[in-house]
């Protein structure tokens, strides 16, 4: 895979520097059939990658579901538990802890401006978010369970978090005042 990504980039750098590409990323929106007729021809109707740029905006902001059986079926759940506030927010509790402070919706680990103390709020983590982890005292969810990256780095670092909060990047806005309760697995918005 390595040696096919710098054999395509070095052919996107070059269509880049003979001008039939803006840039080197370009080369992302196009399948391989439009990439060989652009390299044969060194002709491309620019229309095509800004379409696709287009419909990835698109598909960026939807939410897949958190369940979908191998024929397409989507199945959907609630979290039942007694004794919450009403307008708690709910999902599984995974690191243990009560934590209040502002949250910072992020969706992109490129776009993460946190600060000191901040409660991270996204779809999911994965090993690359580690970095993040130093400097937030909460963790939240969309997706995930005891057992993901999210939950066992929070367990290491001694953050409250709670996973599996269906729709929690649309529900939390950035920058609201939260309080996330790691031990019974559910959020109140201040």
């Amino acid at each position: 895979y390595f040696i096919y990504k710098q054999a395509l980039l070095k052919e996107a750098e070059q269509l880049v520097q003979s001008g039939v590409i803006h840039e080197i990323d370009d080369i992302y929106y196009l399948t391989f059939e439009e990439l060989h007729e652009v390299v044969r021809t060194n002709k491309l109707d620019y229309e095509v990658i800004h379409k696709q740029k287009n419909e990835y905006k698109l598909y960026e902001k939807l939410t897949p579901p958190r369940v979908m059986t191998s024929d397409g079926e989507i199945i959907t759940g609630k979290y039942k538990r007694e004794n919450l506030p009403a307008d708690a927010i709910v999902g599984l509790p995974v690191s243990s802890g009560v934590i209040e402070g502002r949250a910072r919706v992020i969706l992109n680990m490129e776009d993460a401006n946190l600060e000191e103390g901040d409660i991270l709020v996204t779809a999911f983590t994965d090993p690359g978010w580690t970095p993040l982890f130093v400097s937030i005292k909460g963790l939240v969810t969309e997706v995930g369970g005891l057992m993901t990256h999210g939950a066992v780095i929070a367990r290491e670092y001694g953050l409250p978090a709670v996973v599996g909060v269906e729709n929690a990047t649309k529900r939390i806005k950035d920058g609201q005042r939260i309080r996330v309760h790691g031990t019974e697995g559910y959020i109140e918005v201040l």
